[in-house]
């Protein structure tokens, strides 16, 4: 066995991580499940929703891209009560949320309904993501780290796949409505966390420890000091999503680009404020590489349901049969990404795994008429594609430190997450002029080289450092002896025995 699979005293990997710490793991693993299962279900019955409500292709995807609209709000919200108040508090919030939200979607009368629906399951969705990654990632040895970043994202491809079976065996009978009734399910989840779960380590020792709550973060501090700027970003705030919503629905028709650019720049405003001097270029960046990652993967997520049924004719059992493929192959890559991750550190294995998904891409959708075949490629494109995503957090919370990790991991990366609600509008515009499985294959590689560039060169890191060259490599796996060392215990061991921080 490699020395990095091991610990300094001969132990194995798992047998460092306690019992509380994979309970911790367990907990959140579920209620991201149940946040996947939640979020990929309007993408399952998108082809019966069309035909109920008599929308066309474009204007049924644009359902998929709203809860992407609320997410920056959702992400940087819920993030700062998860500094302010701590890690669980905001899972919980973030699991009630997503899960009324998908409940209210059962009883959506129309387009608009069922729209502001998904608006909700958007804010829940993004304090999810965020909640429960740094809250697993504070909890966890700080060696292993990579690992319990794949371990938790896998659950969200749990999800996927629990979802795909369900509709194979629910809606034939029941129909899509019943789907979503289901899914208010995961509120039971957070009163469970609310009774049995401690709360994150690095938090409750950094923060949580504070005898008054002045001491403890003020995340949005930024944005509300003086007279004049708390009332500028309210108009910021109500701005964006305004350009937004009109963006991904058919109000805006005609100015989109117009409106797009509104929008980012309000969220670039945001962002220049609560990075403020030194960090305003870093989460520029990050929101960049972010909006990409998902422009490559969300074409494939958001409609390859509607491309199985409707380019190759395949009946809801075997949709579900090619979605499990799909989503069990993602899982599977999450959990390779985390091994790889800690073995290779975190920006060469993520290049390095995206470098290799390209060679799968264009044979999937050259598959017409074979169903073991396009499972097995799917399996094996998912995997090592949106797999790797499994080591996105811990890729994006090492950026910052504990303090305000939680709301600027959210802002940042629901920003970013913006780039899945274009990317599923895109696929279904470039499917008027070309076969909807060739538009998928070129958004999907051409994106992905985007990514491999921006990670594998460190470009976010590099930007930042032109403002602020006091930067650590990893604010989550601090170099051994250096400021912010964890205990001895927890040291990182690589072939020097230091942290294996990625080089800059």
């Amino acid at each position: 066995m490699r020395p990095t699979d091991t610990a300094e005293h001969g132990r194995s990997w798992w047998r460092e991580v306690t019992p509380g710490q994979w309970k911790a793991m367990a907990a959140a693993w579920i209620g991201y499940l149940l946040d996947g299962f939640d979020f990929v279900l309007i993408t399952l019955v998108l082809t019966e929703i069309a035909d109920d409500f008599r929308l066309s292709t474009a204007t049924a995807a644009s359902l998929v891209s709203g809860a992407f609209i609320t997410r920056w709000l959702g992400g940087a919200v819920l993030g700062a009560v998860g500094d302010r108040y701590g890690r669980k508090a905001a899972m919980i919030a973030s699991i009630l949320l997503y899960s009324l939200g998908t409940f209210a979607c059962g009883f959506a009368w129309g387009y608009t309904s069922l729209f502001v629906a998904r608006l909700v399951i958007g804010l829940g969705m993004a304090g999810e993501y965020s909640a429960s990654v740094t809250y697993v990632l504070e909890s966890w040895p700080v060696r292993w780290r990579n690992r319990a970043s794949g371990f938790i994202i896998s659950g969200y491809a749990g999800g996927t796949v629990l979802a795909a079976e369900l509709y194979a065996w629910v809606v034939p009978r029941w129909g899509w409505r019943w789907m979503f009734w289901i899914g208010v399910l995961p509120v039971l989840v957070a009163l469970w966390m609310r009774r049995s779960l401690p709360e994150a380590g690095d938090w409750q020792r950094q923060i949580g420890a504070a005898r008054t709550g002045e001491e403890r973060p003020h995340p949005f501090r930024p944005l509300f000091t003086g007279r004049i700027r708390p009332w500028v970003n309210a108009v910021l705030a109500a701005t964006a999503s305004a350009a937004l919503f009109c963006v991904f629905t058919p109000v805006g028709a005609g100015f989109v680009p117009a409106l797009s650019v509104v929008a980012a720049g309000c969220l670039v405003a945001f962002a220049a404020q609560l990075g403020g001097r030194r960090g305003w270029l870093l989460y520029v960046a990050l929101m960049a590489t972010v909006f990409c990652a998902f422009l490559y993967s969300w074409p494939i997520q958001a409609l390859l349901p509607t491309y199985l049924k409707t380019d190759l004719g395949y009946a809801p059992g075997q949709v579900g049969d090619v979605m499990f493929c799909a989503g069990f192959g993602t899982m599977a890559g999450c959990w390779l990404a985390g091994f790889v991750g800690d073995r290779f550190g975190t920006r060469r294995a993520y290049a390095g795994t995206l470098l290799a998904s390209l060679a799968l891409v264009f044979p999937v959708f050259a598959v017409q008429d074979s169903l073991p075949a396009l499972g097995v490629l799917l399996f094996g494109l998912l995997a090592l594609s949106q797999g790797i995503s499994g080591i996105l957090p811990k890729y994006l919370a090492g950026h910052f430190p504990t303090a305000a990790r939680a709301a600027s991991l959210g802002f940042v990366y629901n920003v970013g997450a913006l780039g899945g609600a274009v990317a599923p509008v895109l696929g279904a515009r470039l499917a008027e002029g070309m076969p909807l499985g060739r538009a998928l294959a070129v958004l999907t590689f051409g994106l992905t080289l985007v990514v491999i560039i921006l990670v594998g060169g460190n470009v976010p890191r590099r930007l930042g450092r032109l403002v602020d060259r006091q930067t650590p490599d990893d604010h989550l796996v601090p170099e051994a002896g250096g400021a912010g060392s964890p205990p001895a215990g927890e040291r990182p061991s690589g072939a020097s025995g230091q942290a294996p921080a990625d080089p800059a």
